[in-house]
Order: C-alpha cells, then sequence, then structure tokens
C-alpha cells in the first residue's frame, strides 16, 4: 500500500484541506494559543466515523505527498555551555570545544541564544547588532567556531532580536534624550498626558515614562520596541541581517516574529496588523537574499497555525510547532496516544498552500522560555524517552534543548530553566564546567559523563533516533499520515515519501501491547527502541514503553 506522490513537495488536500482547516481552528492572540491551533475540532469530526478501524489505510490511498527534508537542530544558551577561559561564563570557544559533543550526538544544525552586547544575562536586548558579547568572546573566536563547525557538517543560526533594542542602546538613550534627534522616529514616543491604549499584547501596560513623554515597550521598559514604519529601522535590520551572514551564519531564529506590529491585545490578529507583519519579514527576507538565498529563517510566532501560515510565505522557513510540543508531552505523561498525524495532515496542507511547497516544519519539547521537558514529565525516564521518539519520529526539523538529551530539569522563573550544563558526574564539576548560575536543579545521573557510559541513558537514546532519520529517509524527509489502531495507549502513523513508506508505531504505557495490522502490509521491523517486538504476519508484540519502525 504505496501513496503515490506527484511530487516531492506536493500539496495535502489542496485548497480544499486549507479551507477545512480555516473553519475549524479559531484564532488566538496569546501565548497559549494551545489547542486552537492544533486541529482538534477537525480531528475530532473524522474520528467519529473511524473509531472501530484498526488502520488508516483509507485515509491516505488519495493523498498526495508533503515531503520535509529535515535537519537535526540544538538550541545553545553559549553562557551556560562550555567555560574555556576559567570565568565561570561560558564562551564561544566553548561551543567550539564542543562541537565533537554535538556531532556525536548527530547533530545537524545549532541554534544560538543570543550573542551580540547586551547589559542582560540573557541577551534579549541588544546594544550592538554588529558585535559579540565580550563575555563571550570577540569576533574571530565567532568565525573559528563557524569554521569548525562547517568543517563537521554542522549549521549554525542565532537569535536575532529586532522587534526591540536595549533601553542601554545608542540608538534609545540619544533618541530619549533629544526629540530632535534621528533616532527619535526609530521608537515609538507619545506625549504622556495622552490617552494610549493600555493593552500591551504581551500584558501588562506597554507604555514607560521618559521626561514627558512615553515610550513603546511591549515587553517590559528595558526592551523599547523599534518603529518598523521608519524607513531606517527596516534598512538598519537587513543591514545587520546581511552582515552576519557575511560572518558565515546560516540563518536566525526570529524572537518575537508577530510583534513587530503586534502591540496590542486588541489588534495582534487583525488583517492591517497581520498583513503589516507579513511584508515586513517578506523584505527581510528579499534583503537576506542577495547574500544568501538558501539562509535558513525560523520564527517565534506563538500562535494558531491560521496565524503562522502567512509568516511562510516568501518570508519564514519555519514556524516552532508550540502547540506539537504540549501535545506530545501531554501523551507521554498520560501514557496514551497523542493522535497528532490528522491535525499534522491538516495543517501541513494549509502551510504547503501558504508557501508554495517550501516550508519545513520546527518540532520541539521546550525551549528557553518554558519548564523543562524532564520537569514536565515529573523526572520519568521512560517518558522522557517515549516524548523523545515522538518527536524524532515526527516530520520536520527536530529541535533539542540543551541538556534535554541527558534528561536536564527545571521550572521556572527563566535562570532556572537555563542553568549550567552539567558535563561531569560530581556536582562541583570539573574543567569548562560553567557556573555563573547556581544549579537548581541539579541530579544525580543526569550529566554527559555518566551518559556517556549507560547504553541505556537518554543521551544514549537520543543518539540511536537521530540514527534512525539519517538511515531511513521516510523518517527524516517523509510526510505524515494517519493510521488508526484501535487502542489509547498506542500511537501510530505512517511517514512518506514519493518512493517509500514507513509505519511508526509507539507503546505509551508501562504495559506490553499487542496490535493487529492489516494482512500483509509490513513485511518487517525496520528499527525497535527495545529488544522484544515481535511481528508475526499482521500481529505486531510491543515491549513496554517501546517505539517500531515498520517497513
Amino acid at each position: 500500500m504505496r501513496v503515490k506522490g506527484t511530487s516531492a513537495r506536493a500539496w495535502i488536500g489542496a485548497a480544499l484541506g486549507a479551507a477545512l482547516l480555516l473553519a475549524a481552528v479559531g484564532c488566538t492572540s496569546n501565548n497559549n494559543a494551545g489547542n486552537a491551533g492544533d486541529g482538534n475540532q477537525a480531528s475530532e469530526s473524522a474520528n467519529t466515523g473511524q473509531n472501530a478501524a484498526k488502520n488508516g489505510q483509507a485515509a491516505v490511498k488519495t493523498a498526495s505527498i508533503d515531503e520535509q527534508p529535515s535537519t537535526v537542530w540544538y538550541e545553545l544558551f553559549v553562557r551556560s555551555f562550555y567555560d574555556t577561559n576559567g570565568d565561570g561564563i561560558g564562551d564561544l570557544n566553548g561551543v567550539t570545544q564542543k562541537l565533537d559533543y554535538l556531532k556525536d550526538l548527530g547533530v545537524e544544525g545549532i541554534w544560538l541564544m543570543p550573542i551580540n552586547a547586551s547589559p542582560s544575562y540573557h541577551g534579549y536586548d541588544v546594544t550592538d547588532y554588529y558585535s559579540v558579547n565580550p563575555q563571550y568572546g570577540t569576533m574571530d573566536d565567532m568565525k573559528k567556531m563557524l569554521d569548525e563547525a562547517h568543517k563537521r557538517g554542522i549549521k549554525v543560526i542565532m537569535d536575532l532580536v529586532v522587534n526591540h533594542t536595549s533601553k542601554e542602546h545608542p540608538w534609545f538613550k540619544e533618541a530619549a534624550a533629544d526629540p530632535n534627534s534621528k533616532y527619535r522616529s526609530w521608537y515609538t514616543f507619545k506625549d504622556a498626558s495622552g490617552q494610549l491604549p493600555g493593552d500591551g499584547a504581551t500584558g501588562g501596560n506597554p507604555w514607560h515614562s521618559s521626561g514627558g513623554y512615553k515610550y513603546l515597550g511591549v515587553f517590559w521598559e528595558g526592551m523599547p520596541d523599534l518603529n518598523f514604519d521608519e524607513p531606517a529601522v527596516r534598512a538598519e535590520m537587513i543591514k545587520a541581517g546581511q552582515f552576519w551572514l557575511d560572518q558565515g551564519l546560516d540563518g536566525f531564529r526570529l524572537d518575537a516574529a508577530k510583534h513587530i506590529y503586534g502591540d496590542f491585545k486588541s489588534t495582534i490578529n487583525t488583517p492591517d496588523v497581520q498583513k503589516k507583519n507579513q511584508a515586513w519579514w517578506q523584505e527581510f527576507r528579499a534583503g537576506l537574499n542577495e547574500k544568501k538565498k538558501d539562509a535558513y529563517l525560523v520564527g517565534e510566532v506563538w500562535d494558531s497555525p491560521v496565524i503562522v501560515a502567512p509568516y511562510l510565505d516568501k518570508a519564514l522557513d519555519s514556524g516552532f510547532n508550540f502547540d506539537l510540543a504540549t501535545k506530545l508531552l501531554s501523551a507521554a505523561d498520560t501514557e496514551t496516544n497523542p493522535d497528532v498525524a490528522f491535525s499534522l495532515d491538516r495543517v501541513y496542507g494549509m502551510y504547503e498552500q501558504s508557501s508554495g511547497g517550501t516550508f519545513v516544519d520546527a518540532t520541539f519539547l521546550a525551549n528557553h522560555d518554558q519548564n523543562r521537558a524532564m520537569s514536565v514529565l515529573k523526572g520519568n525516564l521512560d517518558h522522557a524517552k517515549m516524548a523523545a521518539a515522538l518527536q524524532f519520529t515526527l516530520p520536520g526539523n527536530p529541535f533539542i534543548y540543551y541538556g534535554e538529551e541527558i534528561g536536564m530539569q527545571g521550572m521556572k522563573p527563566d535562570e532556572a530553566i537555563r542553568e549550567p550544563m552539567p558535563w561531569y558526574a560530581a556536582k562541583e564539576g570539573g574543567e569548562g564546567q560553567t557556573k555563573w548560575e547556581a544549579s537548581r536543579y541539579w541530579k544525580e545521573g543526569a550529566n554527559v559523563e555518566t551518559q556517556l557510559k549507560d547504553e541505556n541513558s537518554l543521551l544514549a537514546f537520543y543518539k540511536e533516533l537521530i540514527a534512525w532519520r539519517k538511515e531511513l529517509p521516510a523518517l527524516r524527509n517523509g510526510g505524515i499520515k494517519e493510521y488508526k489502531i484501535d487502542n489509547p495507549q498506542i500511537g501510530s502513523y505512517l511517514r512518506v515519501t514519493a518512493d517509500d513508506q514507513v509505519l511508526v508505531v509507539h507503546n505509551m504505557s508501562g504495559t506490553e501491547q499487542k496490535v493487529q495490522l492489516t494482512e500483509g502490509e509490513f513485511a518487517e521491523i525496520a528499527k525497535q527502541s527495545k529488544e522484544g517486538a515481535t511481528l508475526d504476519g499482521a500481529a505486531l508484540v510491543l515491549p513496554a514503553y517501546s517505539t517500531v519502525v515498520l517497513h
């Protein structure tokens, strides 16, 4: 039962599927879009008549194929990663020193959290878009790291924060001090006595006092928003992007992408604001194309797929799939079928239409703004492995948050989810251990040294899953199709390319499960995460907490 496709990037469901999704999915304007964007309504409608089905072969016979050639990415906080000069703060030379660790893990791309000059520990308030934070090293260190990464076949992107600057940036300091400064129009200043909208898009009042004026900063007073109606701002941000591409970067993670014009809850998802956001990112993309046409742009658009889709039209390559991350962790935690194939299939159909077939999903379990995955899963190793197995057998570019592969824990505040990477078995660490922040969530065994010696460790499991993707083209590049199995503790879906298909089956539970497939569909177990899985004709047996890939 092979799925035939008209091209390597053919549309799924075409315009009809997109229209159905637009009707089924509601729009939200806050960072808790959650279920609004996962296609649940459409999924529930489809499931009504399929609950008794043993598999989903009927759902894939007439569908075309959505291939998503993928790369395994690793989100890395330089400050917490590896220290080479003994000051307790991670640095770019430390990233260079640990490239072989990342290569051995199977990483093909690194996302550097902000490395520009900044007064804060996190760097999301920039004071110079053209320099490296001196705590992290020099431009030469940056270029050396890029060269060494590229020698190993590893791409590098970095956070580019263009929505706002630091209030310590020379542009803002001059603008605030002098109403006649050329930089005054680079920000939004209003007379303090006037009536101003107080419904900031991120919560709270977005206006902050500066003399007899107020300036706009939707995140907080230390991050004044740039005014993208000012042509000079647009030109400067494109110039900054081009500069870093010239240094050897392969692209950018774009922070707060929907807040360029999305400043107020009452207007953030209006057509006018959405069109202005889209137009800016299209202009940015066009500017980068002058330097590097294949620069990878992945955006933080924390919202429903209906809101994300326009950003994929000649602008971003990917938008992080926040809804999916929530579903995968919930499924692992509750030991239930994540039931994501149907909704992903429909969402990808819409993304295909918007992007003209160029988008790639960006999947993750957690990031620097969220509680760590292992903490969400209450420290349960089996559940952590199943969450990873789900992520790495789905389409798109999988992103690993540093330390996730060893089960690092952490709960907000933000400093506690960005703690030093534990390289050593001893809590006090050793050479290169960063110490800028005391570790509140250090756990015995959750370190690189210990897990490198344990073939059953979470680290070893991540290596295995990444190896699967590299060995099986359908896992690495394939689209997804629903495959129904009538068992609430079994997750299953087809991964398909124009030339091949595999069936992925997850036993989310702590007990052995027996599954009856359709006779003659699949001949062999290509991959299994635990010994003991068997396929006898159409009868599949899966050990507890295990995943198989069938050919």
